[in-house]
C-alpha cells in the first residue's frame, strides 16, 4: 500500500505497483544470476511447498540485500537499455 500511496501523491495513475514488481522480476531473471528462490523471497512470495517451507529456516537477508542494492543501482542509471526495460512494462 505504501508504494500505491506514493504513486497517488505523484499523480501517476498510469503506473501500478504490479508494474514495478514485474519489472524487477524481469530484470532479476534477465540481468542477474541470483537463484530464483532469492528473487521470489525478495518479492515476498511463498517459495516451495509446505515440506520445503518446513526446512527453510533462513531469510536469505544478506543475499536479498545485495540483490536490492543492485536493483537500486540499475534504477538510478540513465542508460537507454535501462529505460527501454522500464518503459516496456508500462505498455
Amino acid at each position: 500500500m505504501a508504494m500505491l500511496k506514493v504513486l497517488e501523491r505523484m499523480k501517476r495513475p498510469n503506473l501500478t505497483v504490479h508494474g514495478f514488481r514485474s519489472t524487477f522480476r524481469d530484470w532479476a531473471a534477465e540481468r542477474t544470476s541470483y537463484p530464483n528462490h532469492v528473487v521470489e523471497m525478495a518479492l515476498a512470495h511463498v517459495v516451495g511447498d509446505k515440506v520445503e517451507a518446513a526446512y527453510r529456516r533462513g531469510d536469505l537477508f544478506e543475499k536479498r540485500r545485495r540483490l536490492m542494492d543492485e536493483w537500486a543501482k540499475f534504477c538510478s542509471i540513465a542508460k537507454p537499455a535501462a529505460k527501454v526495460l522500464l518503459m516496456r512494462r508500462k505498455k
